[in-house]
């Protein structure tokens, strides 16, 4: 029924004349069937479309968060803070979509403890609910690990920015993702050989310059596969050692100074570490990783850009190196 003989239909009830309007909030208002019978519903209205009557490729919700449950490797629950979002395509012919039914459906799972294989099956409501050829889905949330320190034996949470992200097609096929933020220690060759150098034939005290860095690693995961957000902390960690540290005494600063001096790097160096360490994991599709060095030299930082390769897969165009800002 459209929306204009919804109207019609409940003056005539309430005798062919308008209620006067208040401005005042009435508490006591009670819904009745009828009366929520008789809401528009501009998604059904006559209205012509507006604009290019041309197909959507995304159209959906942003960064509407609600407390999401993920299981860590070890088997424990954690509660996270979780922004979605979730967009379908709209074909041509159709005005728009009915957004609130994306939310819902993240509210009917609100108990579940969330996978990436748990998004197919969301996947699938989203298309039959809204009658979308593709839909897609995003979840984002900080994940602690706790990190035992380098010398002192003490320990501190450290936080990962983490995504999930589901794509399913018009073809049935789902591919599932998860982006992965790292953040590290980098000191430069370049300087450390310079500083080395006025030591040596100069006397002068020199201290090489290196920075907080960060890599954003964004991997596909093979059908069947089971990949943990710990197994990629592990892959990072294990290319670029100099993780920063969350607890530290005296003791773990000389570590980490040390550790940095074993473990020079530039941002290429960086890139192809990581490269080597997800090239290996066989349940690793396709990865792009992107590296951002915050120079302490320059007023600019230094980037890198790096994929697996596979034909028609990532393709190294990231550019956002904003989000990288530690």
């Amino acid at each position: 029924m459209k929306s204009n003989t919804k109207k019609t239909m409940y003056l005539h009830r309430m005798g062919g004349v308008a209620p006067r309007l208040e401005r005042a909030y009435d508490a006591k208002f009670k819904l009745t069937p009828a009366y929520k019978e008789s809401l528009p519903d501009m998604m059904e209205a006559e209205d012509a479309i507006q604009g290019a009557a041309v197909p959507i490729q995304q159209v959906g919700v942003s960064n509407f968060k609600l407390p999401l449950k993920f299981k860590t490797k070890a088997g424990e629950v954690h509660t996270l803070e979780t922004s979605v979002t979730g967009s379908v395509s709209l074909e041509a012919s159709l005005k728009g979509i009915n957004m609130s039914r994306i939310v819902r459906s993240f509210y009917e799972h609100q108990d579940d403890v969330f996978t990436l294989d748990l998004l197919r099956r969301i996947l699938v409501k989203y298309q039959r609910k809204v009658e979308a050829l593709n839909a897609r889905i995003k979840l984002s949330f900080s994940y602690p690990m706790l990190q035992p320190s380098l010398r002192s034996g003490l320990e501190g949470w450290q936080y990962y920015q983490v995504s999930f992200e589901g794509l399913m097609g018009a073809d049935g096929v789902f591919r599932k993702f998860i982006e992965f933020d790292f953040v590290y220690s980098s000191a430069c060759p370049c300087s450390a050989e310079l500083s080395e150098h006025a030591r040596d034939v100069r006397g002068a005290y020199a201290i090489p310059h290196n920075q907080r860095s960060k890599a954003r690693v964004r991997v596909e995961v093979a059908k069947g596969k089971r990949l943990t957000i710990e197994d990629l902390q592990q892959h990072c960690a294990n290319a670029l050692k100099t993780e920063t540290q969350v607890m530290v005494k005296r003791e773990d600063e000389q570590a980490f100074a040390e550790l940095n001096g074993a473990h020079i790097k530039f941002v290429e160096d960086a890139a192809r570490l990581i490269y080597a360490e997800l090239a290996g994991d066989k349940r690793i599709v396709d990865f792009e990783v992107a590296c951002s060095h915050l120079e302490s030299l320059h007023s600019h930082d230094a980037v890198s850009v790096i994929c697996k390769g596979v034909p028609g897969g990532m393709s190294a165009d990231f550019m956002n190196f904003r989000d990288l800002v530690c």
